[in-house]
């Protein structure tokens, strides 16, 4: 007996315009909708500012509906006659537990300078964003703002540009300074211990932790402060983890920190260590130099969790630095490669809560 197709829904309404969602996680308060009338400023062909309020924004119509005071004359601007459009009022971050620093926006991953390139020699629209959503519409930009704790939304029509260019985040560009290749690992252990101790800000910037503006307030108020350690303040205002924090304290003393993303780990190491005890330790081994085996942590708390590793892999165990995502994303792509074809997983496993 044939099956009753499923019946084709129909609607005469056209699906309404929702201004896109962040790129990137960041837990902030709902915004109001598309239809409420929103504090904004707008930026003429030629880049002049005008403020005033936005009450409506139709996407199929490409057009704006504005006016310049809240008894003004609603006015119908079609998305050629405006460069740029910023609703001023902030997105904000949510509510937190009790006494817990609100969420920060995540500026040293995410924020990144954009160049907008018009036809000829139109002046280009620039500015800073911690993300981009791109649509047949145009291009919708996040700039952060109130100190890197809020989020404003910006909108530049697709006929206002005709070429954009966006530069690296404060973590991509330490990226770029991070170990990548096995010689410059060996030769970094083995300077370590030579090293001189860094400056903890120093080393919150090599790891790409903090933009140097955010470094520079924090410097700032600690002078002010007086007596207030730079990590823990950071802490307390959410700048950074307690996690991000060891890691830096780590790198400070001299440990190397490596880039997976571009590191060529060695089958050998991760045959010397079963999966498992990999993933409960949060290591990624690297590379296995006679009997030493040197294994990628992402904070110093748990090299110590290495001593048990030495007796299972009858080799010297090394901790050098890296990334907790990096591990996180090489764990999982040596799970159906190297490990699958190399390493038993029969031994015990390694319980971790750090």
């Amino acid at each position: 007996m044939p099956l009753t197709p499923f019946p084709t829904l129909m609607s005469d309404e056209p699906e309404r315009f929702g201004w896109p969602a962040l790129p990137f996680d960041w837990r902030h308060r709902a915004p109001p909708g598309i239809d409420v009338p929103q504090p904004c400023r707008i930026e003429s062909v030629v880049g002049t500012p005008v403020d005033g309020e936005m009450t409506g924004f139709d996407a199929l119509q490409r057009t704006l509906h504005f006016r310049t005071s809240r008894d003004g004359t609603i006015v119908e601007l079609p998305f050629a006659r405006f460069r740029r459009l910023t609703l001023t009022t902030p997105l904000q971050p949510a509510l937190s537990a009790s006494g817990a620093p609100a969420e920060r926006v995540p500026v040293a991953a995410q924020e990144r300078d954009y160049r907008l390139q018009g036809a000829g020699t139109v002046t280009p629209i620039t500015g800073r964003t911690c993300g981009r959503v791109e649509t047949a519409d145009g291009m919708f930009l996040f700039p952060p703002v109130q100190e890197e704790s809020a989020l404003q939304r910006v909108f530049v029509p697709r006929n206002a540009y005709i070429r954009s260019e966006f530069g690296a985040s404060a973590e991509e560009i330490a990226a770029r300074m991070w170990i990548s290749s096995p010689h410059e690992l060996l030769a970094a252990i083995e300077r370590q211990q030579r090293m001189p101790i860094l400056p903890l800000g120093h080393s919150l910037l090599e790891l790409g932790l903090l933009t140097e503006t955010q470094l520079e307030r924090a410097l700032a108020r600690q002078s002010a402060a007086r007596d207030v350690p730079l990590g823990e303040m950071l802490v307390k205002d959410g700048l950074i983890s307690r996690g991000d924090l060891q890691t830096a304290l780590a790198h400070k003393m001299g440990y190397p920190l490596v880039d997976l993303g571009r590191f060529p780990i060695d089958p050998k190491a991760a045959a010397k260590l079963p999966r498992r005890v990999a993933l409960g330790l949060h290591m990624i081994p690297l590379l296995l130099v006679k009997d030493q085996l040197i294994v990628a942590v992402d904070k110093p708390a748990r090299v110590m969790k290495l001593k048990g590793v030495n007796a299972i892999t009858g080799v010297t165990v090394t901790p050098v630095l890296a990334s907790r995502m990096q591990i996180m994303l090489a764990q999982d792509r040596q799970k159906n490669d190297i490990w699958s074809g190399h390493v038993a997983d029969k031994l015990p496993f390694f319980a971790s809560t750090i």
